[in-house]
C-alpha cells in the first residue's frame, strides 16, 4: 500500500517550508528514517527523513514554497500504480513555476498570466499573508508564481524589492543584489519585533582569574571536551537565574512566563546567520558536559545541520564576542526572552588592590533587559550574583 510523504509540521506555529532539494530521485528505494530531502524553514534547513520504507513512485512538490500537510511525494512498492489526493498537490511531478523574465518597474511577473478578474479570489499561502500583512503590502498587485496561481513568500518579497530597485535600475550593473533567506527574514523579523520593546542595559566588570584559572584545571582533566569560558559562563549564569527566576522568563501577550530550568541559548555566527542552538537545564549539568553539548550544537550550526528542536525552549541568551576582540557591546533581546548577555574579551586592566596598583583579568559584562518584564532594581540584582557566580564559581556549582 503506498504511503503519501506530507509536509510535516516541524515547529509551533509553521505553516509552510521551502523544500530546497530531494536527497532521493524517483524510482529509488527509501528506508524508513533516512534522510528524503532538505526543507528550509523560517528558523533552519534541515534534512527530513523518510517516514516509510520502499521505493519513491513519486516526486509531487520539486522544489519551492509548501504548505504544511500537503502531500510532496509518495512511497510503496515498486512497479505499483499510484496517484496523489487531491489536496493540491500535482498528480505527478511538478514542473517548477514559470519564472518570468524579467519584472517591470512596479515589481509586476505579469509574463505569460491573464490579468486577475476584478472581485477574484486571491489565492495566498500562509506564510505569504503573513509577511504582505507586516510589509503593508497589496496582495491584489502580485502576480503569482505559485502552483495553481498561488502567491507564495517568494513573490511578496520580490515585489517589494521591485519598488527600490527600479530607481537604481541604472547602476544595477554595479551593485550585487542579495534575496534574504528564510533565516535571514527570520533574523529581520524578530529584531525588529525586539526593538518594540522598551529595553535598558546594565553593564559591570568581573575578576576572570578563577574563572581562568578554572578553565585551565577542566582542560587538563576533560581534554576531550575542552571547556572555554563560556561554558563556565553558561553554567555560572544558569545558577543565577535559578535565584533570580524573573530573569528566566518570557514576556508573551502581555503575560510574564517563569521558567522552571535554565534554557540557555548560545547566540552562533553561522554561514547562513546568527543563530541560538539551546542548552536545556544547564542548572543540573557539569561544565564539561555543557562543553560537549555546545561543542556539538554549534558544529551543527556551523555546517548547517541544525534540527528545529536545536533552536526552541531557550529561556535565556548569551552573547560572547570576546574572540573577536570586542571589549563591550550591547545585545539585542531576542523575544520572547526577557534578558540576553553580552561578553566580550577578558583583557588584563590595572585595578586598585589592597591600595596597591595590579594587573588583573576583567572582563565586561553586559545585560540588556525587556523592561515590561523586568525592573531595573531585579536586572542589577541578577547581575550582581552574577558577578558573583562568575568571580567566585565555587560558590554555583
Amino acid at each position: 500500500m503506498a504511503t503519501e510523504i506530507k509536509l510535516p509540521r516541524l515547529g509551533q506555529g509553521m505553516e509552510s517550508g521551502t523544500i530546497v532539494k530531494w536527497l532521493k530521485s524517483e524510482g529509488e528505494h527509501v528506508e524508513k528514517g533516512e534522510p528524503l530531502y532538505e526543507l528550509d524553514t523560517d528558523k533552519v534547513t534541515q534534512e527530513v527523513e523518510a517516514d516509510a520504507s520502499g521505493v519513491l513512485l513519486k516526486i509531487a512538490v520539486d522544489e519551492g514554497e509548501v504548505e504544511v500537510g500537503r502531500t510532496i511525494a509518495v512511497i510503496g512498492e515498486e512497479g505499483e500504480q499510484v496517484s496523489v489526493s487531491g489536496d493540491g498537490a500535482a498528480p505527478a511531478k511538478a514542473e517548477p513555476a514559470e519564472r518570468p523574465s524579467k519584472a517591470d518597474a512596479s515589481g509586476s511577473q505579469a509574463v505569460g498570466r491573464a490579468p486577475r478578474r476584478e472581485g477574484e479570489r486571491i489565492k495566498a499561502s500562509p506564510l505569504a499573508r503573513r509577511i504582505a500583512r507586516e510589509r503593508g503590502v497589496d496582495l491584489a498587485q502580485i502576480n503569482p508564481t505559485g502552483p495553481e496561481g498561488r502567491i507564495v513568500a517568494e513573490d511578496v518579497e520580490r515585489a517589494q524589492v521591485a519598488e527600490p530597485a527600479a530607481a537604481v535600475s541604472q547602476a544595477v550593473g554595479q551593485v550585487e543584489i542579495r534575496q534574504l533567506t528564510n533565516i535571514r527574514k527570520t533574523i529581520a523579523r524578530r529584531l525588529t519585533e525586539a526593538w518594540q520593546a522598551p529595553a535598558f542595559q546594565l553593564t559591570a566588570s568581573a575578576d576572570m582569574t578563577e574563572a581562568l584559572e578554572l578553565v585551565e584545571r577542566l582542560r587538563g582533566l576533560h581534554p576531550d571536551e575542552r571547556p572555554t569560558i563560556t561554558d563556565v559562563l553558561t553554567r555560572v549564569g544558569a545558577g543565577a537565574l535559578m535565584r533570580h527566576p524573573d530573569v528566566n522568563a518570557h514576556f508573551v501577550d502581555g503575560e510574564i512566563h517563569i521558567h522552571p530550568s535554565a534554557n540557555v541559548g548560545i547566540a552562533v555566527a553561522a554561514p547562513q546567520g546568527l543563530v541560538v542552538p539551546v542548552i536545556r537545564d544547564v542548572q543540573s549539568k557539569a561544565i564539561a558536559q555543557i562543553a560537549a553539548e555546545r561543542a556539538a550544537v554549534v558544529d551543527r550550526a556551523r555546517t548547517n545541520k541544525l534540527k528545529q528542536q536545536d533552536l526552541e525552549g531557550g529561556t535565556f541568551t548569551i552573547s560572547n564576542l570576546g574572540m573577536f576582540g570586542v571589549e563591550q557591546f550591547i545585545a539585542v533581546l531576542n523575544p520572547p526572552q526577557v534578558a540576553i548577555l553580552a561578553t566580550g574579551a577578558t583583557q588584563e586592566r590595572v585595578v586598585v588592590h589592597d591600595g596597591d596598583f595590579k594587573a588583573v583579568p576583567m572582563m565586561t559584562m553586559t545585560l540588556t533587559c525587556d523592561h515590561r518584564a523586568v525592573d531595573g532594581a531585579v536586572g542589577a540584582d541578577f547581575l550582581r550574583t552574577l558577578k558573583q557566580f562568575i568571580e567566585r564559581p565555587a560558590l554555583a556549582l
